[in-house]
């Protein structure tokens, strides 16, 4: 399996990559992640809140956007010297739910309530090119959570 496709050119601190609409992409984009910010002085920082928040936005771009087979998920990365911003973009232009706790035991339907606890600030905008939107979270060193 082909786990990353091609790289966009980005300046230095940022980094994106395209990966397959597939469930074992947000594995991929967390082990890309890992090695950006080791490549970065002070980046591991945001390893582990910032592996957390990616892998659930991606996750829930490839469960839950609607979108036509063979479509790909953006991944853009850029690394502040006090935060790290993550942001996926998938060609569904459908805004998610809002997180919402639940007393059950459902195996999904938490993942952005989970981003929502450990981002300093996140959210969901149309993307500026193309069709779909793009979901942002912004990861702060104080500890990472609001």
């Amino acid at each position: 399996m082909s786990e990353m496709l091609e790289k966009p050119s980005v300046p230095p601190g940022e980094c994106s990559w395209w990966l397959p609409s597939r469930h074992e992409s947000a594995g991929v984009a967390r082990r890309v992640l890992r090695t950006f910010l080791a490549g970065h002085p002070g980046g591991e920082r945001f390893t582990e809140t910032g592996e957390l928040v990616l892998g659930e936005l991606v996750a829930n771009s490839v469960l839950h956007a609607q979108t036509p087979p063979g479509r790909l998920v953006l991944v853009h990365l850029d690394l502040r010297p006090d935060s790290l911003r993550v942001e996926v973009h998938d060609a569904d232009g459908t805004p998610p739910s809002a997180p919402h706790a639940t007393a059950g035991f459902e195996e999904s339907g938490r993942g952005l309530l989970l981003v929502s606890l450990l981002a300093a600030d996140w959210g969901c905008r149309p993307r500026a090119r193309g069709v779909g939107k793009a979901m942002w979270a912004v990861i702060g060193t104080d500890g990472d959570a609001k």
